[in-house]
Formats: structure tokens, C-alpha cells, sequence
């Protein structure tokens, strides 16, 4: 597999997570029990940063052979 197509998958990832924010905040807006309430919060948290991460790598494995690309620190050794 190659980076580009690395690329793909994570942006395909990155499509899927974001749905399923997207359905959780539609039933945190109909959620009245404080405990459960919560509970969403944090799954959305956590899908949230698994979204941005996903991006991130999206990116990176993209424009990785790109001459002037300025790679993130985060992701290189």
C-alpha cells in the first residue's frame, strides 16, 4: 500500500467518524437524563479527537513526498 492510498483510507475513516458525531449530537439534543447525557459527551470527545488525528494523518500521508511541504512535528520521529 502506498502512502496515497494510506491517504484515502484515513480520509475515509475520517468521513465515518464524523458521521457518527454527527449522530450522537442529534441524540445528546433529545437526551434528558443527566448520567446518559454525559456519557455522549465524552464518546463525542473521544470520536472527536480520533476525527482531528485522522485528518492529521490524511494530510501527512498525502503530502509527504511534496518538496516545501512542512511536516508536523507530531508525526515525525
Amino acid at each position: 500500500m502506498t502512502l496515497a492510498e494510506l491517504s484515502l483510507e484515513y480520509r475515509a475513516h475520517a468521513h465515518a467518524l464524523n458521521a457518527r458525531i454527527c449522530q450522537l449530537e442529534c441524540l445528546l439534543e433529545d437526551e434528558s437524563r443527566d448520567d446518559r447525557r454525559c456519557q455522549l459527551q465524552n464518546r463525542i470527545r473521544m470520536l472527536s479527537t480520533m476525527l482531528r488525528e485522522a485528518r492529521e494523518l490524511a494530510v501527512f500521508t498525502e503530502r509527504y513526498y511534496d518538496r516545501g511541504y512542512r511536516r508536523n512535528a507530531k508525526y515525525t520521529i
